[in-house]
């Protein structure tokens, strides 16, 4: 949630900062709602007092053998009339909400217009691997290694969907183990949340309302609740409505969970496999931060995520995405994308980002300065560390032999009880 007193002191930075978004973005509406709404409440306030003033008249009147019908008369009327300019202020508020809700987060001011034409590669680990010999793409190499069935999976749930099999299983679960101990090493602390979440959490996480058709329902509950997309949705709603003291920011956390996503569209014949699917493993990395470390710890997230895939050992890049790439609530975001030789492109396994104070506000997630004593909204930041769904395939295609099979990466040796290799199957 963008601060309306903010935007109408940098009313011109705010819009120019959306367009790069792709948004084009007229306050002059909510400017006068929000003036609207203080005049209510001012008039309201006012009413009230003189409410309260001839109610206190009452007993010196009745003591001095005056007649009250006259003072409950006016009190009833004023009661008539707070109620509706109570009614009033919903609606004007509920506009004015309905409004600033829909609104994206303000892309940093040094982030590019547009969208992914305008995204920047700023790192690169390692070089585009070179086979002397025919390589295999990802999907046929995970069914000759006896991986992943494909097709039971389908009979089971549909497209967009895959089950791990055998020494498929181990390797996902030796991935996700190598990465929580990651983790664990680098002090943040391990967090299951639950797995269903209430509608309050997609608000406070910024996906709602504008995306609420990317997630999957729960039919005939009440209050609404859907299935998580992210782990951050969960994580960014841990603190929200609660101060939290400064002397224990940052706090850092990470989850692993299933994710999953209702995602619009029809899936195209490159992202076969485990490229894009409607659930996947992840595990995520979330930073509650103050406004003074919120870059510092956006410059961690990154280079954590980047130093997983790099003892992994496998070629990516890290691209700065353009304002228009970036998530709706996000206000920075760099992806670390893995290369998919069978595909000729790199494809996203973390993508690192700060909402500088925009999912705070919309969750009331507050720190008390030390130096001036004031409130203020937290900063939150994300990353991906990682997931799976396209480092297996990354895995499989970067590291294939010439005789069909695949060596393991040595820091996913101990998770895999010291096996090396993976042999095709006879």
């Amino acid at each position: 949630m963008l601060d309306i007193n903010y935007i109408r002191e940098n009313t011109q930075k705010v819009v120019e900062g959306l367009k790069k978004k792709g948004w084009d973005v007229n306050f002059d509406q909510v400017f006068e709602w929000n003036d609207h709404r203080k005049e209510i409440i001012a008039k309201v306030e006012q009413l009230k007092a003189e409410k309260n003033k001839l109610s206190a008249s009452v007993p010196a009147i009745k003591k001095q053998g005056g007649d009250v019908e006259e003072i409950f008369t006016k009190v009833k009327h004023l009661n008539e009339t707070i109620e509706s300019m109570d009614a009033e202020l919903k609606e004007v508020e509920d506009k004015i909400f309905n409004f600033m809700a829909e609104l994206p987060n303000v892309p940093d001011e040094d982030l590019l217009p547009g969208e992914k034409e305008n995204n920047k590669a700023i790192y690169t680990f390692g070089k585009k691997p070179e086979f002397d010999f025919e390589p295999k793409n990802h999907v046929d190499l995970c069914e000759s290694l006896g991986l992943i069935d494909y097709a039971r999976a389908s009979k089971l749930s549909g497209r967009g969907t895959w089950i791990y099999t055998g020494l498929g299983a181990r390797l996902e679960w030796a991935i996700l183990n190598f990465l929580v101990s990651e983790h664990l090493k680098a002090g943040y602390e391990f967090i299951l949340p639950p797995h269903i979440l209430n509608e309050e959490s997609g608000y406070c996480a910024g996906q709602f309302p504008k995306f609420k058709e990317d997630v999957f329902w729960l039919e005939g509950e009440e209050p609404r609740k859907f299935i998580l997309p992210t782990a951050e949705t969960a994580l960014v709603n841990l603190y929200r409505d609660e101060i939290i003291n400064e002397d224990e920011l940052p706090k850092k956390f990470f989850a692993y969970t299933p994710c999953y996503r209702n995602e619009a569209g029809s899936y195209r014949t490159e992202e076969r496999g485990m490229i894009r699917g409607y659930q996947f493993n992840k595990i995520e990395m979330f930073i509650y931060a103050t406004e003074k470390n919120n870059k510092q710890m956006f410059e961690e997230l990154v280079k954590r995520a980047e130093s997983l895939v790099e003892k992994l050992g496998l070629h990516f890049q890290t691209s700065k995405l353009a304002a228009g790439d970036c998530s709706h609530s996000m206000a920075r975001t760099y992806d670390i994308e893995v290369w998919i030789p069978s595909m000729g492109i790199y494809k996203e396994v973390s993508s690192a980002s700060t909402a500088n104070d925009y999912q705070a506000r919309r969750g009331n997630i507050r720190y008390r300065d030390k130096e001036t004593g004031k409130l203020k909204f937290c900063c939150t930041l994300n990353a991906s560390g990682l997931a799976t769904s396209r480092l297996i395939p990354a895995i499989v295609e970067q590291y294939q032999n010439a005789d069909g099979s695949v060596t393991i990466p040595e820091v996913l040796v101990p998770f895999m009880g010291g096996i090396t290799k993976l042999e095709p199957k006879k």
